[in-house]
């Protein structure tokens, strides 16, 4: 799977994305080692703690179908209805969550905009010095 393909992806789930209070809409693409492919966009609520970051909802989708090894995500965000104009990276709690389940060094962390441009990071660029489950062994 190249990278604007997954990114695509992303971005065709950002359309579902709910967000009726920032009307700023995420979209995710999962990619399994095993080639399968999860989506995921950002979930808002009233209460804004319950809402749901489109990786977040992505990881949980595949998480909950059994998936545990995971190769690559693309993330694309911006003003709701409009091409995003800018590269939209994880929150802190989406980097924590990939930690959980993602090798430091091989996972890729893919940014899209709606121009085309790609940029790539390992989970170990966006989160150096990290804690992971080998911390609590």
């Amino acid at each position: 799977m190249d990278d604007k393909t997954l990114v695509a992806l992303a971005n065709e789930a950002r359309t579902r994305a709910y967000t009726p209070y920032s009307h700023w809409a995420v979209g995710a693409a999962l990619l399994c080692t095993d080639g399968t492919i999860y989506q995921g966009c950002n979930i808002e609520n009233a209460a804004y703690t319950p809402s749901n970051c489109a990786e977040r909802t992505a990881f949980f989708k595949a998480i909950s179908e059994g998936q545990r090894e995971f190769a690559a995500i693309s993330i694309v965000g911006g003003p709701e209805g409009q091409e995003a104009p800018d590269f939209c990276a994880p929150c802190g709690v989406c980097r924590q969550v990939m930690r959980e389940f993602c090798d430091l060094d091989d996972f890729r962390i893919i940014l899209g905009r709606g121009d085309g441009a790609v940029k790539a990071f390992s989970l170990r660029e966006l989160l150096p010095e990290s804690f992971g489950p080998e911390n609590l062994a």
